[in-house]
């Protein structure tokens, strides 16, 4: 598991920056938001996940460590139930990553 060495959160784009060792990583708030790791989004049992939409325009207030493994991101529609552990895969997404080097947008 690849820990960061800073986040950074850039407000105006609505970008978190993942800042590891050896690469960085920008994802949109909307992205994140839209894949939390939460009960209300992936559901409780496989098949279960609930459809996030009107995203766009969401805020991240505020990101919280747990432990050295996480972290826990409060938006501001009031979501902040989801766990971001290091190893989730919305930090590596090869599809996103790939489409931001060509430029086209979702």
């Amino acid at each position: 598991m690849k820990i960061p060495m800073d986040l950074v959160l850039h407000k105006k784009s609505h970008e978190l920056e993942i800042v590891y060792d050896d690469m960085t990583a920008r994802l949109t708030f909307e992205y994140l938001r839209v894949h939390s790791p939460s009960a209300e989004v992936k559901g409780h049992a496989p098949g279960q996940d609930v459809l996030q939409v009107g995203k766009k325009n969401v805020d991240i207030v505020g990101l919280e460590p747990v432990g050295n493994y996480a972290i826990k991101i409060r938006y501001s529609d009031g979501h902040d139930s989801g766990i971001y552990s290091w190893d989730y895969e919305v930090f590596f997404p090869i599809d996103y990553i790939a489409s931001r080097i060509a430029g086209a947008n979702f």
